[in-house]
């Protein structure tokens, strides 16, 4: 892949990373809040108003209801991307982005205008999920047509380091407003913070988006177009062409989905409402996971641009297996805080080799005339099927089994699928050809 080197490139890219994890922090900020958003916007149940069970599934659901429109956003603004480039995509995913935050920041409650509540969030989340579904393709065909030659991992690792920023910032909020405020403020007002200060996306994401240079590869490729040596991306010669890698693609973010939603998003859910542990806890244990795994996957990413991407991707996902039911059998028979943190960084260990080599593996399924489009299409088909309602999914196993393990099976499960996919991967680490 054919990229510069130049001071400025670093530079943009370090930019386009950084709007990627505020972006991201506005998403993950609905999850981390989900327990206190399901007393404001849904009622409870008369006959058992101790039991916010109800609430959370109503909830878990709103948040679901937002990865229908991915898919329609991944092949919107991922076709937007491969025609007019990753920065234009990536400025109007951004602005579409801050659109549905201020909708969240300024919602109000089922208290002050009863059911229109719950459908002002659904509208927010909807517009949520459109820019969602492009801010994946876009940014990570950045990232990776940016690197140098032999440094494609490690570009790739900081698409996944982006969200894990994102997660230290939003359990950071979350920390922060548990700490400062009392219970009945937060349910006043204060819940709103976490989502006013992910508006900070305005200034910032914008400014530093604006600044981003198109990557040298998208330049040759609409230089090709033009002589006619290379089609213009197109829905249909996705499909025609490329099923195979999109359905590669699919499954490998299977496991990357059930993570995020599982492992991390539902963690603070889980933890208070299920384990009963307390939610400023939760919050620490979130963040010390994030800096741990900010740490990892650059490394990982690096590593695998000298042994290969498919024997670490392979290798991840056998041990995330065997370490997974194990540690959430501990962890549920005596539920504290210390084993918490135990069995999350535990996990984490083998999900930050997973997700530091995982961006650059989607991206080198696809060449750089359909990249955005290609990984838009298979990772938001991927993440609405198997991830927008997860933490439903989970939620309703724990209520209708009554075993607080249903987490760990769903995760299994979407492992199981990874590591199917991940057999099939053509490992292109030294491939000189990629463009």
């Amino acid at each position: 892949m054919q990229t510069t080197t130049t001071q400025s490139s670093k530079k943009s890219i370090l930019a386009a990373v950084i709007g990627n994890a505020l972006e991201w922090y506005d998403f993950l900020a609905f999850a981390f809040m989900t327990p206190i958003v399901a007393k404001l916007f849904f009622p409870n149940n008369p006959a058992d108003p101790d039991n916010n069970i109800n609430q959370i599934l109503l909830t878990t659901a709103v948040f679901g209801v937002g990865f229908f429109m991915r898919p329609v956003g991944g092949i919107v603004l991922g076709l937007y991307g491969d025609r007019k480039g990753r920065k234009a995509a990536m400025v109007m995913v951004t602005g579409l982005m801050a659109v549905a935050i201020a909708l969240i920041t300024m919602a109000p409650t089922y208290a002050a205008v009863g059911i229109l509540a719950p459908l002002f969030i659904v509208l927010a989340r909807l517009l949520q999920g459109f820019a969602a579904g492009g801010e994946f393709g876009t940014s990570t065909a950045l990232l990776i047509e940016m690197a140098p030659p032999g440094k494609r991992g490690f570009y790739g690792s900081w698409q996944m380091t982006g969200q894990m920023v994102a997660l230290l910032l939003g359990a950071a909020a979350g920390t922060l407003i548990t700490e400062i405020f009392t219970q009945q403020q937060l349910m006043d007002w204060a819940w709103r913070l976490p989502f006013a200060f992910g508006l900070l996306i305005v200034p910032v994401a914008i400014y530093i988006r604006r600044h981003v240079e198109e990557p040298e590869a998208f330049k040759q490729m609409k230089a090709a177009q033009a002589t006619g040596q290379v089609r213009q991306a197109t829905l249909g010669e996705m499909l025609r062409n490329h099923r195979r890698e999109t359905l590669v693609g699919m499954g490998l973010v299977v496991t990357l989905t059930v993570s995020i939603y599982i492992t991390f998003t539902y963690l603070t859910t889980f933890s208070t409402v299920t384990l009963k542990l307390p939610l400023r806890d939760t919050f620490l244990v979130q963040m010390a996971s994030a800096v741990f795994m900010i740490v990892l996957m650059p490394l990982m990413g690096a590593w695998s641009d000298r042994i290969g991407r498919r024997p670490l991707m392979i290798g991840s996902l056998i041990g995330y297996l065997l370490v997974l039911y194990p540690a959430y059998a501990w962890l549920t028979a005596e539920p504290s805080i210390t084993r918490l943190l135990v069995a999350q960084l535990a996990i984490c260990v083998f999900v930050s080799v997973y997700f530091g080599v995982f961006s650059t593996v989607i991206a080198e399924l696809f060449p750089a005339n359909v990249r955005s489009l290609g990984m838009s299409l298979a990772y938001n088909i991927a993440v609405m099927i198997f991830g927008g309602f997860a933490q439903f999914i989970v939620t309703w196993l724990i209520r209708a089994t009554g075993s607080p393990m249903a987490p760990a099976y769903y995760v299994m499960f979407g492992v199981t699928v990874g590591l199917i996919a991940a057999f099939f991967i053509r490992d292109r680490t030294h491939d000189a050809s990629i463009q």
